[in-house]
């Protein structure tokens, strides 16, 4: 979804055509390096488009808004339970916490309490775990099924009344036969008059009232609806309370015959009949109408189920989008009883994952504004709408929704209204609804950074460095502050601020950007390797505004880069790893596999690395294809094994670990024991068996990295054993391979031989050697006296704002100097664009040192919502509350 949501003055008034190909498709030497270092050349690479809108729920007080769903769940019934926890994932979703976000949603599907609730929020989860059917075929192969999001017998799940045989009527009947014959057409079906009377009040009336049919017996049903053969299946379950095995269309039949008189035990039976015969994407298109027409649940909800786990393919078809557009109120009721808005919630985001602009996003968008009830969901709703609008240049139809949903309390939306006035050409008006909210709320990043869209010159710098000064996390003002320094020829300054970010957040823009000073400094080298982080982080990216593929662009510039042989990628690997490289690693290993090398042990490095980077969705796409490519079966075993490990299933990942060295011993096996083993298991005994793993590990062959990485591992085996000295060499063996972070474990060693001197010289080596150094000064800053420690972490936040240690030490050190107000602010300003449990902790705690005690109960049912089994914020939690008058 990147840059979805672009103002025209994005689109139209700063882009303009680029063709990036005629700056590679030169011989290298004929263009000279000045003349493409010009500022007209620079400006036809260099672009920045605005930021998108995000049509996601940001509420100003996250923290508020938390405490506030924590607080209702306590008190709730249980039928309100799921669309707490749907809003409290559309919270996380807005905060950008994927693990917390998917977690509400299973919260919300765990406390479903109706048919319809389960289905969409059952169907919504197994959507978001699309291409994870790996994990499933790799769990049956464990012998355990993993069916949690899979069909349900609806019927088994929806109440039905318990249905009373009709008594018969008072009135005389004993002239009149036993038997009553019914006439369709040409033919008669002979029935048992009482068993007829007893489906339903009109037929006992008819039958044994003071009606003409009462008295005879031929009655004509020609008019009806009924076949002959369906009026039979009619009289046997009269009898016998049971139908037969039946075709669809005399099923139809039947239960519209059983809602024209009545008989609801009859229409029941066909409802449930026809339910169990729902089994493809045509039959729920088939019945979904009749069954909202004839109001049967049962029916109505199987086929339901069958179009959400069709999902996002069913889209596809126009009579789908029909059924869940058209449907009235009264016969949606029937389909998804109150589920309406957690539906178009779940069939709105589908939609736009497909289009944001299509006519279905935006049918299924206005579906959700007619189901918002709660003031939350209207805001959640109408900002959605209005992005998607926006983006669909229907001005007036957004302001009138992005107002909507501002009024209702959501003021992100006034981003949409502060673009929709800058559109129009009010540039005034754009910048003082900005100012506005800054004056009247919390000031926030994303308020600096929407007014500086309408600001120029020095202000809009000034507002750009006010909103990375607030929310540090936006990429737009680093993106933007770098194209304007290359625009003035201040490559090392550009590079500089664009390094900056890619330092701590790995983003496509920012590489592309990066890729583009490159290409622009005629540096094809950097380029290259930036092209290929790319397209290892996203195979299919498009740049340049989508205009050209990732993979054309590295076509054209490897043209220009000296190839290395195999033996030089391998000597480049050592070289980036050692020194903490991770993007130019990611690099080098791209580079290897378009080689002979063998794939399966370079994309098991790739996940590696993507891991580290805080890419788990890339990290498990190059294990997945580690498995695919591996050479042996023993190796493939390790490789599943991981993937069962990482997705937390951690004793089946030990038994295809076991499989693994049962078939050979090799490094890899023996590592994922120890390591999951080391992970996973609470028995301090179990460190000599860790020991023991790694140690087999270290005998068999593997290359200088892996065994850096076990050696690291054994060595803090050891020291968590106490045996230092074991431990120290170890980290020594393992540097003398390179690892370059056993200087950390070595610093540890030092520490506890109350060496804190050596320890500090250990990391000093580390911070001199790594590239991505902030965990490095991070870790120094505790082997030195409080000033250095204090200046370490200033420079841990300035590499890495998101590493939330820094915040929490300044803020102690503060409360120690008895400076209470500054204190909690240090933490504020991390938790405005940090969800931190351990920040939210210490907050409450010093909320509750200082008698804030309705500060300090809003951030303990804050940190509840992200970790509700954290026992140390129970129990303050517990604490507090009781104080609360």
């Amino acid at each position: 979804m990147r840059n979805l949501f672009l103002s025209d003055s994005c689109q139209e008034g700063q882009l303009h055509a680029l063709i990036p190909q005629s700056w590679l498709q030169v011989e290298r030497g004929k263009l000279s390096k000045s003349s493409l270092y010009s500022t007209s050349s620079i400006e036809s690479l260099i672009k920045v488009a605005e930021p998108p809108i995000l049509a996601l729920f940001k509420p100003v007080d996250y923290v508020e808004v938390l405490a506030q769903i924590h607080e209702e769940l306590e008190s709730c019934p249980p039928q309100e339970r799921s669309s707490l926890y749907l809003l409290q994932f559309q919270v996380f979703r807005g905060l950008e916490e994927v693990k917390l976000r998917e977690r509400s949603l299973h919260s919300a599907w765990k406390n479903a309490t109706t048919i319809h609730e389960k289905l969409v929020y059952g169907s919504w989860l197994r959507y978001r775990k699309q291409g994870e059917e790996v994990i499933s075929d790799l769990l049956s192969s464990c012998e355990k099924c993993s069916q949690e999001f899979g069909f349900v017998d609806v019927a088994s799940q929806i109440p039905v009344k318990t249905v009373d045989m009709v008594s018969e009527c008072c009135y005389d009947v004993s002239q009149v036969s036993s038997t009553v014959h019914f006439r369709i057409g040409d033919e008669m079906i002979a029935c048992e008059r009482q068993k007829i009377a007893a489906l339903s009040p009109p037929f006992n009336t008819m039958l044994n009232g003071s009606f003409t049919e009462s008295h005879l017996e031929v009655i004509d049903l020609s008019e009806n609806g009924i076949s002959p053969m369906g009026m039979r299946a009619v009289s046997k379950f009269s009898s016998t309370g049971q139908l037969d095995d039946l075709s669809v269309e005399i099923l139809l039949e039947i239960l519209i015959f059983s809602n024209t008189f009545c008989c609801a035990r009859l229409k029941v039976a066909s409802d449930k009949k026809l339910a169990s015969l729902v089994s493809s994407h045509q039959d729920a298109v088939d019945l979904m109408e009749c069954a909202a027409e004839e109001n049967t649940p049962i029916l109505a909800a199987s086929c339901l189920q069958v179009l959400l786990h069709e999902l996002p393919q069913c889209l596809n078809d126009e009579q789908v989008v029909k059924i869940f557009f058209n449907a009235s109120k009264q016969q949606w009721t029937t389909t998804v009883g109150h589920a309406s808005f957690s539906l178009y919630c779940f069939l709105s985001e589908v939609a736009m994952n497909i289009d944001p602009s299509s006519d279905v996003t935006a049918c299924f968008l206005e579906k959700l504004v007619e189901s918002a009830v709660s003031t939350r969901q209207k805001q959640v709703a109408f900002h959605q709408l209005g992005c998607v609008r926006l983006l669909r240049k229907e001005y007036s139809e957004a302001e009138h929704d992005f107002n909507a949903a501002f009024a209702a309390g959501h003021v992100y939306s006034v981003a949409g209204l502060s673009r929709l006035a800058f559109i129009k050409g009010d540039k005034i008006l754009s910048y003082e609804k900005l100012s506005s909210v800054i004056s009247s709320h919390q000031p926030l990043g994303w308020m600096y950074q929407e007014r500086s869209l309408s600001s120029e010159g020095n202000r809009k710098w000034e507002d750009l460095d006010k909103a990375t000064e607030l929310d540090p996390t936006l990429t737009y003002p680093y993106l933007y502050r770098a194209a304007c320094l290359m625009r003035k020829q201040d490559a090392q300054l550009a590079l500089a601020e664009i390094n900056h970010v890619l330092g701590f957040k790995l983003s496509l823009e920012c590489l592309e950007l990066r890729f583009c000073f490159y290409l622009a400094l005629e540096d094809y080298k950097a380029a290259l390797c930036d092209v290929q982080a790319i397209l290892t982080l996203a195979p299919e990216y498009r740049m340049f505004e989508g205009r050209v593929t990732a993979s054309q662009l590295w076509t054209l510039v490897r043209e220009h880069v000296e190839q290395w042989t195999l033996a030089d990628c391998w000597l480049q690997l050592y070289d980036r790893w050692s020194s903490v490289d991770d993007i130019g690693s990611l690099s080098v290993i791209y580079q290897m596999l378009e080689s002979d090398a063998a794939k399966g042990v370079l994309y098991f490095r790739q996940s590696l690395l993507l891991l580290r980077l805080n890419c788990p969705e890339a990290a498990m796409r190059s294990l997945q294809l580690a498995c695919q490519h591996a050479a042996t079966e023993h190796e493939r075993l390790v490789y599943e094994g991981w993937i069962l490990y990482d997705t937390g299933h951690c004793e089946e990942g030990l038994g295809k670990a076991e499989e693994s060295v049962s078939i050979q011993r090799s490094f890899e096996a023996f590592f994922l024991k120890a390591y999951a083993l080391a992970d996973s298991s609470l028995d301090p005994s179990c460190s000599a068996t860790v020991v023991s793993l790694l140690e087999d590990a270290l005998k068999c062959p593997s290359d200088r990295l892996r065994k850096g990485q076990a050696l690291n591992n054994l060595g803090s085996v050891y020291v968590d054993c106490g045996k230092l000295d074991m431990a120290a060499d170890c980290y020594i063996n393992a540097l003398k391979i390179q690892h370059t972070r056993a200087h950390q474990g070595l610093a540890r060693v030092h520490f506890l031989k109350n060496d804190r001197k050596a320890a500090y010289e250990e990391m000093t080596k580390l911070i001199e050697k790594a590239r991505n150094n902030a965990s490095a000064y991070e870790k120094r800053s505790e082997y030195c006296e409080r000033e250095y420690s204090k200046d370490d972490l200033l420079m841990v936040t300035q590499l890495d704002p998101l590493r939330v240690y820094p915040y929490r030490y300044r803020a102690a050190v503060l409360m120690d100097n008895h400076k209470e107000k500054e204190a909690i602010a240090e933490l504020t300003r991390a938790i405005a664009f940090k969800a931190d449990l351990h920040l939210l902790h210490l907050r409450a705690a010093f909320h509750e040192h200082v008698g804030d005690i309705s500060g300090a109960l809003r951030d303990c049912r804050a940190a509840l919502s992200l970790d509700p089994n954290h026992q140390e914020m129970l129990e303050l939690h517990k604490r507090v509350n009781s104080q609360e008058p």
